[in-house]
Parts: C-alpha cells; sequence; structure tokens
C-alpha cells in the first residue's frame, strides 16, 4: 500500500442485528460515531493484500522473450497436471478424514452401546454416561490442541479461504501446518460428539493442498526442496487455490459441479472461461479419487464408484404400495415458500446468537492463556455429551420397530429400509421390540442421522422433533466457533431436516395431507435452515441437487434457498460474512451501493503518498522501508523550471530527469517514430507524408510541448535532493508539490534489489548495476525477507539504485473524475492491490487499496460528501 492507508431475530439480540454493523475503534473515530462498550469489537489486524496484478517490467518481458508456442503448450500442460493432483490429493484427504472418524466413531458407540445395554437392566447407567464422557473429552482435547499449534485451523475455515479468493492475505491460512491440523483436528473433533460437520474443513482443506502442491516446497519443510519454477506469484497460486477449494466441496458432497459455483459464488473475484474448465476437471478428479477408494474400502468392489461423496443423501422415493404419493407437487410449493421464511428467520436468529457469542469469546476468551479455549471446548464437549445422553434417557419415546398407519407411505418395516437405516436404530433404554427415537437421532453419526430424517417415515413424534430441533440448533450455535476445527453445513442440514419433518408430520396429523412425501420435506427443511445460516444460493442448490441424484427437486430447492435468503437477508448477513466482519478483514463486495456514485476517485484516494525516484541512493532505500508498512511505491519524478542547471551540478539528478525525458511521450515525437516505419511502404503517399514529417523535425534541443506546459504552469520548487527521505519540517506545497508518475515497485522487490547488491556508484554509468532476472526476482516467493531483519552494513549507503527496470511501468490506473462504482469494479475484477490516480498531465495525485474501497470507508466520505454540499 502506498498511501495510510427482524421480528424473530430481533427478539433474541436486537442490538447484533438490522443493518447497522458494530465497528473497530478505528472505523468509528473516522464515522464520528460512538457505541456502548459492549457493542464494540477488538481493532482489526493490518490485513495485506494479495498481488494479483501482473508486474509488467524488463525480467518479465524477457521471459515473455523467450516464449515461444512449445513453450506455452507445456507450461499450459503442466498447469493441466498440477489441477488433476490438486484433486487427487484433495480426495486422499478426504479419504483420511473419513476412514478415522468412521472408525473413531464405531469403537465408541460399540463400547458405549454394549455398556447402555447391561447398565439399563443392572442400573449403573452413570457408567454409561463417564465412558462417553471420557471418550468425547479425550477426542475434543486432542483437537484443541492441534488448534494451539496452528490457531487458524479453527472454524470450518470458509470465511478465511473466502478472504484469500477474495484478495486478502489472512496469516498462515494455506499453510502444510494448517491442513495437518485441520484435518486431524476435525476428525477429532467430528468423533468427540461435537455437533459440527468435516464437510466445510474439507473446503478449507483443498484450498491449502491447492495453494502448496505447485509449489513444491513448504515452510515446515525447510529441507525438502524442488527445482520448481513454475507458479511463483500470487495470481497463480490463486487460480489454484479456487481448484482446491471447489475439489473439497466435491469431495464432501460429491458435487463436483456445485463445488465449481461453489468457488464462483463465494471465492473469486477474477474468473474466465480456462479457469471453470480446470475447477471442474479438478472437482471430478477429487470426487472420483474418493469415490473410488470409499467403495472400495467399505464395500470391497474396487472400481465400483457407489459413494460420491463424504455426504450421500440416498435415493428419494415414495413406497411402490402408495399410488397417491408424489414427491412433491405445485400445492407443495407454498409450503415450501413458507418454511423458506422461516428457515431465513431461524437463519438469522443462529447468526445473531452466534454473532454475540464470537464478540464475547474476542472480549473474554482469546485475550486469556490459550489453555482457556482448551477448557471451552471441553466445557462445550461436557454440556453435549450430558444433554445427548439425559435427552435419549428422558425425552425419548420408545416406539414399535414397524408402524402401520392409513397411508401406505408410512407403511414400512425394518427389514424394508436400506440396510444403513436399518442398522441405525437404536434400542437404548427401551424394552424388547421397541427402539429410542431420541437416541437414534443423537447417538448416530450426523449422517445417518440425515438419512433416518429423510427416509424413514412414522418413526419420529412430533415432540421428539421439537426437541430435536431446539437442542441441536442452540448446541450447534455454540459450538461454532470454539477452538476446534468445525463444519456447519452438516448441524445446519440436520436441524433444517428435523425442523422439515416436524411440518410434514404435522400437516399430515392435523390437515390431513397424505400425499406428501415427509423425505422431501425434510429436504426443504434442510435447504432453508442452511439457505438461512449461509445465504448461499446457486452453488447450495446444485449442491442439494447433485447430493440427492433428484433433478426434479430443483426448482423447490431454488425458490426455498432464495426466499431463506431474502428473509435472512432482511435482518443480518450469513454467518461467513458475520465472521469476516468480526475478523476486520476488508473483504469487497461484488458491487457498491448505488449512492456510493455520488463520490468520485478523488474523494476516496489518499493523496500523501511515499514514493522513490527512478534513481535512488541506497541510505533513502533503507529508510523509507524502514519507516513505513507500505506494499508499494509510486516511482515518479519532479516537475521543475531550471532542469537544465540541475542536471550541472549532480549525477543523481541528471540521471532521473534524462529517464523522465525519455519516458514522456508525446503526440509529436510518437508520429516522428511511426513515420520512420512507414517509409518501408510501397506508397507514395505514405513515402511523401514521412518525408513531410521529416523535413518539419523540430531540432532536438527543442523541449518538447508537454515539458513546456509544465513550466508554465507550475512555478520552481526547493532544491530537494531525491536521496533525501520525505520530511515532516515540508512545508504544504513541498510535501504535496507536482510528481511526474511512471510506475509502480513493491516493497519486495526493492528489498530483493538490496539483498543482491543491484546498485552502481555515482562516477559509473546505470547500464553498469547488476541485472536481475526474473527468477531471481521471485525466487524467494511467497516469503520475501523483511527489512528490519537484513544485515546491510556490507551496502554503501552512497551507491544508487536504478529501479526503472523492476518497476510496473504500466499499472492499472484511473482518472481523478472516476466515479467510485468504476474505480470498484475496476480494482475488484482485476485482482488490483494498489490503484494509483493520475491527472490529466500525467501527475500522480492519490492512490487508491483496498482499505479506500470497504464499505465502512465509503460511508465515511460520503457522509463527509453530505456535510460539504
Amino acid at each position: 500500500m502506498a498511501g495510510c492507508g427482524g421480528g424473530l431475530c430481533c427478539c433474541c439480540c436486537p442490538r447484533c442485528c438490522g443493518e447497522r454493523e458494530s465497528r473497530t475503534p478505528e472505523e468509528l473515530t473516522i464515522l464520528g460515531e460512538t457505541h456502548e462498550e459492549e457493542d464494540e469489537i477488538l481493532p482489526r489486524k493490518d490485513y495485506e493484500s494479495l498481488d494479483y496484478d501482473r508486474c509488467i517490467n524488463d525480467p518479465y518481458l524477457e521471459v515473455l522473450e523467450s516464449m515461444d508456442n512449445k513453450k506455452a503448450r507445456k507450461y499450459e500442460a503442466v498447469k493441466w497436471v498440477m489441477v488433476f493432483a490438486i484433486g487427487v490429493c484433495t480426495g486422499l484427504v478426504g479419504l483420511f478424514v473419513d476412514f478415522f472418524v468412521r472408525l473413531f466413531t464405531q469403537l465408541k458407540f460399540r463400547v458405549v452401546q454394549s455398556s447402555v445395554e447391561e447398565c439399563t437392566e443392572k442400573g449403573c447407567l452413570a457408567l454409561s454416561l463417564l465412558e462417553l464422557l471420557g471418550f468425547n473429552l479425550t477426542f475434543v482435547f486432542l483437537a484443541s490442541l492441534l488448534v494451539l499449534i496452528q490457531p487458524v485451523a479453527a472454524g470450518s475455515g470458509i470465511p478465511e479461504i473466502k478472504c484469500y479468493l477474495n484478495g486478502v492475505k489472512v496469516p498462515g491460512v494455506v499453510r502444510l501446518r494448517t491442513v495437518v491440523c485441520k484435518a486431524m483436528g476435525v476428525l477429532f473433533s467430528v468423533a468427540g460428539g461435537l455437533f459440527v460437520g468435516k464437510e466445510g474443513p474439507m473446503i478449507h482443506s483443498g484450498a491449502v493442498v491447492g495453494a502448496g502442491l505447485p509449489q513444491f516446497q513448504s515452510i515446515s519443510l525447510r529441507k525438502i526442496q524442488f527445482n520448481f519454477p513454475y507458479f511463483r506469484s500470487d495470481r497463480d497460486k490463486r487460480d489454484f487455490v479456487s481448484a482446491g477449494a471447489a475439489a473439497g466441496v466435491a469431495a464432501a458432497f460429491g458435487a463436483p459441479i456445485g463445488g465449481t459455483l461453489f468457488s464462483l459464488e463465494e471465492g473469486s473475484s477474477f474468473w474466465n472461461q480456462g479457469l471453470t474448465w480446470k475447477v471442474l476437471f479438478c472437482s471430478m478428479a477429487a470426487t472420483f479419487t474418493l469415490n473410488f477408494f470409499r467403495s472400495g474400502i467399505q464395500f470391497g468392489s474396487w472400481g465400483s464408484f457407489q459413494l460420491p461423496g463424504l455426504l450421500n443423501f440416498g435415493e428419494f422415493k415414495c413406497s411402490e404400495s402408495d399410488k397417491k404419493c408424489h414427491l412433491w407437487t405445485a400445492v407443495d410449493l407454498g409450503f415450501f415458500i413458507l418454511m423458506g421464511i422461516v428457515g431465513g428467520l431461524l437463519g438469522a436468529t443462529f447468526n445473531c446468537l452466534n454473532k454475540r457469542l464470537a464478540k464475547y469469546r474476542l472480549r473474554n476468551v482469546h485475550p486469556k492463556p490459550k489453555l482457556v479455549r482448551v477448557l471451552e471446548s471441553l466445557l462445550v464437549s461436557l454440556t453435549t455429551t450430558v444433554v445427548v445422553f439425559v435427552a435419549s434417557m428422558i425425552l425419548g419415546e420408545c416406539r414399535q420397530m414397524s408402524s402401520t398407519s392409513h397411508s401406505g407411505n408410512d407403511t414400512l418395516s425394518v427389514q424394508g429400509m436400506s440396510e444403513d437405516v436399518n442398522s441405525s436404530i437404536k434400542t437404548f433404554f427401551c424394552p424388547n421390540e421397541t427402539y429410542n427415537d431420541m437416541a437414534t437421532l443423537f447417538f448416530n453419526p450426523q449422517e445417518s442421522a440425515i438419512l433416518q430424517l429423510f427416509h424413514q417415515d412414522g418413526t419420529f413424534s412430533p415432540v421428539t422433533l421439537s426437541l430435536f430441533f431446539l437442542l441441536y440448533f442452540l448446541l450447534s450455535c455454540w459450538t461454532y466457533g470454539i477452538s476446534v476445527p468445525s463444519g456447519l453445513f452438516v448441524p445446519s442440514l440436520l436441524c433444517g431436516a428435523a425442523f422439515g419433518r416436524l411440518v410434514a408430520n404435522l400437516l399430515k396429523s392435523y390437515i390431513g395431507l397424505d400425499h406428501i412425501y415427509s423425505g422431501t420435506f425434510a429436504l426443504i427443511g434442510a435447504a432453508a435452515f442452511l439457505g438461512g445460516v449461509v445465504r448461499m444460493t446457486i452453488s447450495l442448490t446444485v449442491i442439494l441437487i447433485e447430493s440427492t441424484n433428484e433433478i426434479t427437486y430443483g426448482l423447490p430447492i431454488m425458490i426455498t434457498l432464495m426466499v431463506a435468503k431474502w428473509t435472512g437477508d432482511f435482518f443480518n448477513k450469513g454467518i461467513y460474512d458475520i465472521h469476516v466482519n468480526l475478523r476486520g478483514v476488508p473483504l469487497l463486495e461484488w458491487e457498491t451501493e448505488v449512492e456510493m456514485d455520488k463520490l468520485r476517485a478523488s474523494d476516496i484516494m489518499e493523496p500523501n503518498l511515499t514514493y522513490v525516484y527512478p534513481h535512488t541512493r541506497i541510505q533513502s532505500l533503507v529508510s523509507i522501508l524502514r519507516t513505513t508498512v507500505h506494499h508499494a511505491f509510486p516511482v515518479v519524478t519532479e516537475n521543475r523550471g531550471n532542469e537544465r542547471e540541475f542536471m550541472k551540478g549532480n549525477q543523481l539528478i541528471s540521471n532521473n530527469i534524462k529517464f523522465k525525458k525519455s519516458s514522456i511521450l508525446t503526440r509529436a515525437g510518437e508520429q516522428r517514430k511511426r513515420s520512420q516505419s512507414m517509409k518501408s511502404y510501397p506508397s507514395s503517399e505514405l513515402r511523401n507524408m514521412c518525408d513531410e514529417h521529416i523535413t518539419t523535425e523540430e531540432p532536438p534541443e527543442k523541449e518538447d510541448l508537454l515539458q513546456q506546459m509544465l513550466e508554465r504552469r507550475y512555478t520552481p520548487y526547493p532544491n530537494l535532493y531525491p536521496d533525501q527521505s520525505p520530511s515532516e519540517e515540508w512545508t504544504m506545497e513541498e510535501r504535496f508539490r507536482p510528481l511526474t508518475f511512471h510506475g509502480l515497485i513493491l516493497r519486495s522487490q526493492l528489498v530483493t534489489l538490496l539483498v543482491r547488491g543491484v546498485c552502481y556508484s555515482e562516477s559509473q554509468s546505470s547500464a553498469s548495476q547488476p541485472r536481475l532476472s526474473h527468477a531471481e526476482m521471485s525466487e524467494d516467493y511467497p516469503r520475501y525477507p523483511d527489512i528490519h531483519d537484513l544485515d546491510l552494513t556490507l551496502l554503501n549507503p552512497r551507491m544508487i539504485v536504478d529501479v526503472t527496470p523492476y518497476m510496473n511501468p504500466s499499472p492499472f490506473a484511473v482518472s481523478p473524475n472516476t466515479h467510485v462504482s468504476q474505480v470498484f469494479n475496476l480494482f475488484r475484477t482485476m485482482g488490483l492491490r494498489h490503484l494509483p490516480v493520475v491527472n490529466a498531465v500525467g501527475e500522480i495525485v492519490g492512490i487508491i487499496t483496498r482499505h479506500n474501497l470497504t464499505h465502512e470507508f465509503l460511508q465515511a466520505r460520503l457522509r463527509q460528501h453530505y456535510q460539504t454540499i
């Protein structure tokens, strides 16, 4: 950076609902607003942006010059191979998590079930509870320890990946240590009985695989080095992270198309057709890799591809004996819309409560020793375990193994059900030939409980479903945000499925709608609640359709998700956006509000610049780098009226002025250059025109028209040599004097030049300065040296660095009169990090960064705009 850079929901917590969000103290200062202390959040961190824009400097042009079609095809082939490898590795990560979650869960439930069955007769159920607590607390403790090793592994990781793809660098989010702690931690947290899912962390894991695999190096494995010169930029890494995140969705739900749309909808700000095809290919590779190994391991049928994802909803179909049953009808759409409204309200309430909990953790848990976070996780695990055990023992109803009702759709026996659904029925605390409906939901993996709600009819009473929904809603809301890897997709689906199943039971029992299919209402309820929580529409619709393998559900799912999103957006944001805001991340939305077009680029830019000259002394560069935190600096020259006198007095000044004169493009000069090239044409008319321009060519000593205009417009300014750093004693005219803009150079590039000793002495020509190749400039990517950690005593501070070969001479720039919407679209679409504001005569007047385009900053500038009208 070069510049300084209701109804239901509001009943539970009205202060966190509505459009007014809590702001950091810095934002409150800008806005001139004050809130109560309990509504403030911790100051946000100074997040950096990613460099998605290409730096078209001399080393990069040398690479382009050496590039031919053969090398281009090789580069593209390597990219396709890496995309396939990312998909395969993401599928293997999903296989690892699924295998050990299944192993630990089966071990736990087998021991506890045997103990419960034995202690039901002997009256020692307290011992069974202690055994369950032992398993769950141990697993959760291990998951918390892994998060202590890598704190960014906590949660689902989707907010962090969303920020990364939006262009924000979140520290440690794509490190190898993160994916190890994430994968191992999520299997322990799921096996520990917490109301979390493993599907969300799979998205984060896939993104880390996508970021790290093409680099062939890791800071955690420094001794392992490969000479792999490809993909050494944030631009390439972003594409691979997009593919990895999509592969994570595909592996979790068996939905490669949904994964592709998820990466597009929730993440990447830049997209093209080629990237779409690669992301879809990566998602397919992840899906079928996981499917291949899971089918072989569980069924011994290698190559059969029977298990497409970690979560499969099974087949939805009516009983063959019930001719009146339909999966859904046009009449049901009205109920689906109402369920979408209720789902949006429930989701807004969930987000509202979770936001309050997150704020409490930020103030009272995170500042304390790390052990407090572990204790909080253990407290949640203890509470969840006791609630599950007691609810199954006291609140569950003992129901007959086979039930018959007036509707053929409800006439299902245990023998007629699928093997998975049949084996998941629990008889805890119930006599023979009966089963416990509450224990069937609580004492099963969440995926099995979802299948129970989707595919069993007439087996859950309305009271059981209501209590299960309430308990699961509260406990999952409390759990999301503690220091363990945790996903939110499956808990939301299970909670919503209970809600939908409850609606189906009520419609059958009290309204007499015997034609409805309970599984459809459970699915719509799951979609409504999940949509109300996460506020996704396109990708979530396709994910649910692919998970059900039933395209006829497309319309009701889409309508339900849209209604749920609109309802929830009326009160607050989605859960991931809420956590992004609580972290203070400068996330850019898809577009600005309409009223923001009242602002121009000049209203939001930062005019107080820290800049460098084309030829600058080492002492000046070191001073600038060590006294500022900016990540890019404009390369400028000053506009003076007595430049000829300066050129006689100092070689450094002379070099800068010569560079400015050589870089300024005039129409007359461009026409002369083109005239020389047109002489090769056979047309006599063109030759005559060339001769005419040549005869009227101005003498080379005469200054060009632009320079004359600049000299007439500006009076000479103080004699400030470019080896001097900006001074606080400068007057306003000295600090904001006219500066001709020539390009941008990054902090990492300047540090690399200093580390490698790229400089020349004042007695030498700048041509004697050593030249670095593009590979040498990007060798330290992505962790360039810190200027504060370098020993620069061997460098002569009076030596001069010519930065012009390494700067970007043609970055994106805007006029001061450009509307904010145009600035925003350019910045976000092209994935920029810095956007110079250049006036009509080529002078830089300010710079725009991500922080100048955040919603809070624009709101503050808009209020100032209204005050000045």
